[in-house]
């Protein structure tokens, strides 16, 4: 019986030494200890997602029409890619949402005087292509 106290105590120890080492040791920001090592920093940018190979395909055979290829636009239809502030300042989700809606000539911010359609007048495009397609238009602007 002594023998299982003791090895009690020494599995009790070394699983406390653990999670401390692993840093499970309690909430240190509500202790004021200024536990910012164990923080992700928040100024990194999330990874990418999506297939931008995948992204291309879809972009030939829905967006090509009116953006051109390697979507440097088409005067009068869809503007660059490439070279697009829009694009280069929304985040994904934010191009995402856009793409579904389109933008018709009534939008003030619509220049073109064309419809965007939603989804490019593809309706079969469903939420994941569509962010492959925001993963090929990342790899235009780089």
């Amino acid at each position: 019986m002594k023998l299982n106290k003791i090895g009690l105590f020494i599995f009790v120890a070394f699983l406390m030494v653990f999670v401390v080492a692993c840093g499970g040791g309690g909430d240190s920001s509500s202790s004021g200890g200024g536990g910012s090592e164990s923080a992700p920093p928040t100024d990194v940018p999330a990874a990418p997602v999506g297939d931008a190979a995948k992204g291309e395909e879809l972009f030939n055979s829905t967006c090509i029409a009116c953006h051109g290829q390697g979507g440097v636009g088409i005067e009068g239809l869809g503007k660059s890619i490439p070279e697009s502030e829009f694009v280069r300042g929304k985040s994904d989700e934010e191009l995402l949402a856009f793409i579904k809606v389109g933008r018709p000539t009534s939008d003030p911010e619509n220049t073109t005087g064309v419809d965007m359609p939603p989804k490019g007048g593809n309706p079969a495009l469903t939420d994941e292509d569509i962010v492959d397609i925001i993963a090929y238009f990342r790899t235009l602007q780089q």
